[in-house]
């Protein structure tokens, strides 16, 4: 008798472990793939959406707004447009199909804190200046681990990259009273030679703003490519994950990825 009631309790606490809901909280541009999907017209200016994806077993429930901003918030002029979701989901592999009738919105999960929309090749979707198009756990597990490892290939002459993050970075003290850090990086290379040289950085986390350093390629934990930046001080530097050629994304000194909150996420997108 005790031990069937052993057995009753462990499957009881399984089977709440397994139903237990996560929520992820961001802002994302309004990628025509995800208008499609939410059935927001293409030709409806969007400045950006906010998001509140609840998971929870085979089923997902979405809270939306988006519209114009509010310039000096983080909402929309006239409160904008609010929608609310709730249908299927299908897991395969680290993918995250969210269904609607006919529609699919697809997710990847970088790991078990950060989601981040994909195209209909499957291919991470790329931000801009404002936001990207990773999500975040809202009460995050502090993973260490990465679903995607991207090699280091050929470097470039230059390439640039930009978007906003959260103020909360290590080796950066941001003026005060910040809200956001907008960045532009851009990495400068010896192609002939593949090797990194300077990086230009334009960023509200000082109040210089402009600077110029240098950079090195490091390898990580699962062979994972990570980007540091040297700064004014030399323990000092900044990491970012190399996601794919277009995509980087802050890090620590190991490569573990930074998770951010429901307006900003730790995601830069090239610019060219």
């Amino acid at each position: 008798m005790k031990f069937a009631l052993v057995i009753t309790l462990l499957t009881t606490i399984a089977s709440s472990a397994s139903g237990k809901e996560r929520v992820y909280v961001g802002s994302t541009p309004a990628h025509t793939v995800i208008r499609s999907f939410l059935g927001i017209p293409q030709s409806d200016s969007v400045d950006f959406i906010k998001w509140r994806l609840i998971i929870s077993d085979d089923n997902y429930s979405l809270h939306c707004q988006f519209g114009i901003g509010q310039q000096n918030t983080d909402g929309f002029i006239n409160g904008g447009v609010t929608l609310e979701l709730t249908g299927k989901l299908r897991k395969e592999n680290n993918y995250y199909f969210l269904q609607r009738g006919n529609r699919t919105l697809k997710l990847f999960a970088l790991n078990r804190d950060l989601l981040h929309f994909v195209n209909k090749d499957n291919s991470l979707l790329l931000g801009n200046g404002g936001w990207s198009y990773t999500i975040n756990a809202e009460n995050p597990s502090n993973s260490d681990l990465v679903n995607i490892i991207s090699k280091r290939g050929p470097l470039p002459d230059s390439v640039s990259f930009e978007g906003r993050t959260p103020c909360s970075i290590a080796g950066i003290h941001p003026i005060p009273g910040c809200i956001k850090l907008k960045w532009l990086l851009v990495l400068y290379a010896n192609p002939k030679r593949n090797e990194p040289t300077i990086y230009y950085l334009n960023s509200t986390y000082n109040r210089q703003g402009r600077k110029y350093g240098t950079w090195k390629i490091l390898t990580g934990r699962d062979g994972r490519v990570i980007y540091r930046l040297m700064l004014e001080k030399p323990n000092e530097s900044i990491y970012l994950l190399k996601l794919n050629e277009n995509i980087l994304g802050f890090a620590d000194q190991q490569g573990k990825l930074l998770v951010g909150d429901k307006n900003f996420s730790y995601t830069l997108s090239k610019r060219w």
